[in-house]
Formats: structure tokens, C-alpha cells, sequence
């Protein structure tokens, strides 16, 4: 079964909180900074959502080391 990776730049984290409001299960704001407090997840397309929709781009996600989002 494929698991994805999260990470979050938190120095590049604006804590918007778009991630914690489209993925309240993934993400969690921690000192005004997002975080993934799991960093391996099954697939599932609401992290790429999440992702995509960071406006800071400090998400990312890979599958077996490649970078799967955000997607342009």
C-alpha cells in the first residue's frame, strides 16, 4: 500500500490555516505555525487540496521520494 509524506516548511508558513480548515485531521496550527503532526499518510486527495491551496506553498507531499504537490 502507498503512503505519502507531509512535511511542512514552517519557516515558510504563513499560518493562514487553509490547511487546518481543508484538512482539520492532517494539520493543526502550533505556535501560529501549520504542522503535520503525522508525517506519513495514506493517500488521500484532501492533502493534495491542502497542498495546492497553501498560499505560502510550504507544503509538500511525496510518494517514494518524489514530489506529488503541490501540483501545478
Amino acid at each position: 500500500m502507498p503512503v505519502w509524506r507531509t512535511t511542512v516548511d514552517r519557516d515558510r508558513c504563513m499560518g493562514s490555516g487553509v490547511c487546518v480548515a481543508l484538512a482539520a485531521s492532517l494539520f493543526v496550527l502550533d505556535d501560529e505555525r501549520s504542522r503535520a503532526p503525522v508525517e506519513f499518510v495514506a493517500p488521500d486527495e484532501t492533502v493534495l487540496d491542502a497542498a495546492d491551496s497553501c498560499p505560502a506553498r510550504a507544503i509538500t507531499v511525496t510518494e517514494n521520494g518524489r514530489v506529488i504537490g503541490p501540483r501545478d
